[in-house]
């Protein structure tokens, strides 16, 4: 790829953005609660994925996958819900940041469904055995969960899986020209005792015998 900066003219000020992008209508100014209402509750246990959002103290930031069953995420109260944290590869990146830095963003999606919802708020980390249980798959018992603290919540419209074809298997590729976990692992790893075949195969064995 080329280097240097491509990016051109910038916008360097809110109200140079405001100028070109405009101003918000009333019902998207008006649709953030601060709370999950019995809508926002359905909405979590109809979810099976969500993408969980942290920066640490400089603000580098993440963006994190967290899945399972619809209803994983344990909702107790209109202010607070956990996400187990379910086994992984151990770099614990959100969890880290979480350490340092605990404001968090989460996107919920259900599959089939354009809208998500957005939900803010601060997270902590939770050790508590009796709550752990509570999400237990099976005899397994999350180590840790991600307790958070809602402060926003609202619905997003759905324009960019309209635009996306996300749910819309017409769009996707054949299996065989999707990129190649196993082979971009080997390639940035540069492991010399290792090769796409046997990452791919620890992948698989993974997938199969470590969800939980």
């Amino acid at each position: 790829m080329t280097k240097g900066n491509r990016f051109g003219s910038l916008v360097k000020s809110e109200a140079e953005l405001r100028a070109i992008v405009g101003s918000s209508s009333e019902l998207v100014r008006k649709k953030v609660i601060t709370y999950l209402d019995h809508n926002c509750i359905e909405f979590i246990s109809q979810s099976p994925f969500l993408v969980l959002s942290t920066s640490d103290d400089s603000g580098y930031c993440d963006a994190s996958p967290r899945g399972d069953k619809p209803g994983f995420v344990h909702v107790l109260n209109e202010r607070q819900m956990v996400i187990p944290e379910r086994p992984g590869n151990k770099r614990i990146d959100s969890l880290r940041n979480i350490l340092v830095n605990p404001k968090v963003g989460m996107l919920f999606l259900i599959p089939g469904l354009g809208e998500t919802l957005r939900v803010n708020g601060t997270a902590t980390i939770v050790k508590d055995e009796e709550l752990l249980k509570e999400m237990a798959v099976g005899d397994k018992v999350p180590l840790l969960g991600i307790g958070v603290e809602v402060e926003e919540c609202f619905i997003h419209c759905a324009k960019a899986f309209r635009r996306s074809g996300l749910w819309e298997p017409d769009t996707w590729a054949a299996k065989n020209e999707l990129p190649s976990a196993a082979k971009m692992l080997f390639e940035h790893a540069k492991l010399s005792d290792s090769s796409v075949e046997e990452i791919h195969n620890r992948l698989e064995e993974g997938y199969r015998d470590r969800l939980y």
